[in-house]
């Protein structure tokens, strides 16, 4: 029997699946939590600052497939073939000349600019407006193939950020890695900058990357952004790789540190949401939503529905971001979980509670509210935006509002729909991932009645690493493409919920006043100062 691993890098942990090749059977996982994270260092969430300590990551891996290890039956560990990794993203790191992250160099251990800017720091907003100026101005908009807007959560204005910061990384600081490449990089011994095998899905969607106008943005465009960045282009790569590419086997040293063997193979890491889409099993049509802290919504279409085709205000469509020969689509919300989090701790009332409350209520025209308190991701990026609440009275309740909060995430969702298909997208199913799809039936029943489209559950709770394990069994020779890999051994659904026709009319009429609500609050309020 062939065994694979799979290794899901979340925003909060890491998970480590444990898979039967063959079947998709899971064998074995385990959750392990970042320390340094949990703890709350590093970050500074009232300016928008969100890092991670290498370290973290490091520990993550050992103790979770370890753990996995243990929990699994007598010879697993000597039969696994392949290992995958995702992780979330935009989420890269500063590296010397070696390839490490300069966190783990002395005098950087307690720098935060010297680790991973996790994908919800949104403090290089400056630098991102510069690109955005700089691109609609330039003989070649570098930003055309990722939705138009490049936003502060990738990776240029990210790394241009921090160098103008902080003046003491600048002299150590020889190129930067994605979180989703470091890893598999520094369990096959591969971590010079010029040997890191890149992911295709991080670069095109994250870089401005794009293989038809010659890779990244020439140096000229990189130094206009800021001179800091000088020298960086050459210091990386030209050519970049989909998940379904082999880069190495473990090393002597990680082979023992994860108690496997050097035969075990290792795949090119990509984001997390798009292995979700694969594990969830998505194809043409497919509209799969990794519904967690935030959303991140997949799409893949054939070159023929693409054509010359180019969405605007959308996170990017990459060929073979999600599966190869396929053009990768993605969107997202930078809020969703975290709206619903927010609100618990404001009011002091668990989530579930206001849940409990919430449920009970008609749907009411009194409280509407928009879903952008961590800024809004797509359609048309913009993480300056603050949410707004209207409606409110002195007989307003926690409740009331809970639930127009929730409303007014799966209004944002509707949004993102609509922009698909108003570019000719067609759109013949939804799936939903993630704690919440899992976990939420209120929440899940009301995105379900905003859209008025039925929305299917995957039933694996780890499809992010379910996904990364397909592309594990492939790297390993096991299946010849994703597509087999994902009709052997996927999970299938669990659950469907199916739009109420006489809700799905009351928000129909209640989701034009969101869209009011949020073109006063983009054009209107944008001009104070909170």
């Amino acid at each position: 029997m062939k065994y694979v691993v799979g290794l899901d890098y979340g925003t909060d942990s890491c998970r480590a699946v444990i898979v039967e090749a063959e079947t998709g059977k899971e064998i074995a996982s385990s959750v392990k939590y970042y320390k340094r994270w949990k703890e709350g260092k590093y970050c500074v969430p009232a300016e928008n600052q969100y890092r991670q300590h290498p370290l973290d990551y490091i520990e993550a891996l050992e103790e979770s497939v370890k753990e996995a290890l243990s929990q699994s039956p007598e010879g697993t560990a000597e039969n696994v073939v392949g290992i995958s990794f995702d992780t979330t993203g935009c989420t890269p790191v500063l590296i010397n000349k070696d390839g490490l992250p300069l966190a783990l160099m002395p005098g950087f251990a307690e720098n935060p600019n010297a680790m991973f800017v996790l994908w919800k720091d949104h403090t290089a907003v400056e630098e991102a407006a510069k690109i955005n100026r700089l691109a609609k101005e330039w003989k070649i908009d570098y930003t055309a193939y990722e939705g138009g807007i490049y936003s502060s959560e990738w990776v240029w204005a990210k790394m241009a950020h921090v160098l103008r910061e902080d003046p003491t990384v600048r002299s150590d600081a020889y190129s930067w890695v994605e979180h989703c490449d470091w890893m598999p990089a520094l369990i096959t011994g591969k971590t010079r900058p010029e040997a890191i095998v890149r992911s295709r899905c991080a670069a095109g969607h994250k870089a401005m990357w794009l293989k038809e106008w010659g890779g990244l943005p020439p140096e000229e465009f990189l130094v206009a952004i800021d001179p800091l960045l000088k020298g960086f282009r050459e210091h990386l790569f030209e050519d970049t790789f989909t998940s379904d590419t082999k880069i190495g086997n473990l090393t002597p040293e990680w082979a023992k540190r994860l108690g496997l063997n050097t035969d075990v193979a290792v795949g090119v890491g990509a984001f997390d949401c798009h292995f979700g889409a694969v594990g969830a099993e998505i194809k043409p049509g497919a509209f799969v939503r990794v519904i967690g802290t935030s959303t991140c919504d997949i799409m893949v279409a054939s070159y023929e529905e693409m054509k010359d085709k180019l969405i605007p205000g959308i996170c990017g469509q990459v060929d073979g971001s999600v599966i190869p020969g396929l053009i990768g689509l993605e969107a997202g919300q930078s809020g969703f979980g975290d709206v619903y989090a927010w609100f618990s701790k404001f009011v002091g009332k668990s989530i579930s509670e206001l849940t409990q409350e919430a449920e009970k209520l008609p749907i009411s025209e009194t409280v509407i509210a928009t879903d952008w308190l961590n800024g809004r991701r797509t359609p048309d990026t913009n993480q300056l935006l603050a949410g707004t609440i209207a409606g409110l009275t002195l007989g307003s309740t926690p409740a009331m509002v809970f639930r127009a909060l929730v409303e007014a995430t799966s209004y944002g969702s509707k949004a993102i729909i609509d922009r698909f298909l108003e570019n000719n997208i067609e759109i013949l199913e939804v799936i939903g991932i993630g704690g919440i799809s899992l976990k939420s039936p209120f929440v899940m029943q009301t995105l379900a009645d905003v859209l008025g489209i039925p929305i299917k559950v995957a039933k694996t709770e780890q499809a992010c690493a379910f996904g990364a394990a397909m592309f594990a069994a492939v790297v390993a020779g096991v299946y010849p493409a994703v597509e087999a890999a994902q009709e052997a051994m996927g999970q299938g659904f669990l659950s469907e919920y199916l739009p109420n026709k006489k809700n799905h009319k009351i928000y129909s009429a209640l989701y034009q006043k969101y869209l009011r609500l949020g073109k006063f609050t983009e054009s209107d309020l944008s001009s104070f100062s909170f």
